[in-house]
């Protein structure tokens, strides 16, 4: 490091404000209790704060700020959704997305790059109409391109990938964007903090107390917390915490891998997406690949990696891309994602009154996270769902009214 700059590190004169405070002691009540110091539950605390004028908010995080999902992404930023409910929620959270690094003072790293979901099969480029009309009905940028097109925004890639599953076509969505994913958490986190609400790392939350019905408190690791009004948001930990007040929900729980190559001078400016192939890849403003593929097939909690994944990306990689034999992987990671049958979210009010859940994000909850937080916030603030998540209920189930957004989902972005 250059002693010019060092010499400011090591001066008193230029002390570096900490980005949030750290609070010693639970208080003995808050409004409100946020279980998850993720993007959704800092988002959600944050708004509360600004838009709601509610500060007496404490978010419990078991381990460490974005150390969930958050930190454990692909940073994929779309709306490029089927369904009228994901479309509308999705585009909320782009929009939200672009002013987000102003609202913070803080360089999120956002990068609009424009997301191409490649189409394999007739039956693949039958769908990318159906997404790009219902798009374009709700204001979307989306739009159905040939194999020429994706070509000439991606010269370097081998369209016939290696023979295996020749590109068609593409639903291209000019909005498709990538961010910094530490930053969010951070900014989430220190614009909230500023205004009062109470973050507390290493707190977990050992049960929730409900009398008659109603939520009364939580109980944590540090003690007991009196509150009317508790939001989960902990993702893959859900059934975890929904287990405490015997609700039942219909998330089942899959490891997501995901990997990042070494630094490479940067050729890949579009973010790509293959379901046949089960790719997804961006290169970072570093030069870094940042690769995934879908889900592992089979149910766990935990957040392992393994070989299996690495070579079975790769070996797809090479397809679309026979320049990249030679690159190596210098790591990967894994995160819990909570599915649900329909492929959409949980939100909103539960059984339990003063109960609310932000869950079920699968693969697609990083991008979600600004939209989460400006409905969640209203959700629990007012008592009452916000108009833009009625489709993401849980009594959706119990009603036989599920919004199928599977065919949105690609492999996960």
């Amino acid at each position: 490091m250059p002693w010019r700059l060092l010499r400011f590190a090591l001066s008193k004169k230029h002390p570096e404000p900490r980005m949030f405070r750290a609070h010693a002691e639970l208080k003995r009540s808050y409004d409100v209790v946020i279980i998850g110091a993720g993007g959704h539950g800092l988002a959600a605390a944050y708004y509360l704060a600004r838009d709601h004028g509610i500060t007496n908010v404490a978010v419990l995080e078991q381990g460490y700020i974005g150390g969930g999902n958050t930190g454990r992404n692909t940073t994929i930023i779309r709306s490029n959704y089927l369904t009228p409910e994901g479309a509308k929620f999705y585009d909320m959270s782009v929009k939200l997305w672009q002013d987000l690094s102003e609202d913070f003072d803080l360089n999120l790293f956002y990068s609009n790059r424009g997301h191409y979901t490649l189409a394999h099969t007739d039956s693949a480029m039958r769908t990318m109409r159906w997404r790009a009309e219902v798009n374009k009905h709700y204001g979307i940028d989306s739009e159905v391109v040939d194999a020429a097109a994706v070509h000439k925004a991606c010269p370097m890639m081998d369209l016939s990938c290696n023979g295996h599953a020749p590109i068609l076509g593409a639903l291209f969505h000019a909005p498709g964007s990538i961010a910094r994913h530490d930053a969010v958490a951070w900014g989430y986190g220190r614009g909230a903090d500023q205004r009062g609400v109470e973050i507390h790392q290493q707190t977990k939350v050992t049960g929730i107390e409900i009398v008659a019905g109603k939520v009364k408190g939580v109980h944590t690791s540090r003690g007991h917390i009196a509150t009317s009004k508790v939001l989960c948001a902990v993702a893959g930990s859900t059934p975890r915490i929904t287990k405490m007040i015997g609700i039942d929900t219909p998330l089942f729980i899959h490891p997501l891998q995901a990997m990042v190559s070494e630094p490479l001078k940067p050729w890949l400016d579009p973010i790509l997406v293959s379901g046949s192939l089960h790719v997804y890849v961006s290169q970072t403003a570093r030069g870094e690949l940042v690769m995934g593929a879908s889900l592992d097939p089979y149910e766990l909690h935990n957040t392992r990696s393994t070989f299996d994944f690495v070579e079975g990306l790769s070996s797809h990689m090479i397809d679309m891309f026979p320049f990249l034999a030679d690159v190596k992987v210098v790591r990967q990671w894994a995160g819990m994602a909570d599915m649900t049958p329909d492929f959409a979210p949980l939100m909103g009010k539960t059984e339990v009154e003063g109960f609310y859940l932000d869950a079920g994000w699968g693969t697609w909850g990083f991008k979600a996270t600004p939209a989460s937080g400006k409905t969640m916030s209203y959700t629990v603030a007012n008592d009452r769902n916000h108009e833009l998540i009625e489709g993401f209920t849980l009594d959706r189930f119990r009603k036989y009214a599920p919004t199928g957004e599977k065919g949105a989902a690609s492999v996960g972005h």
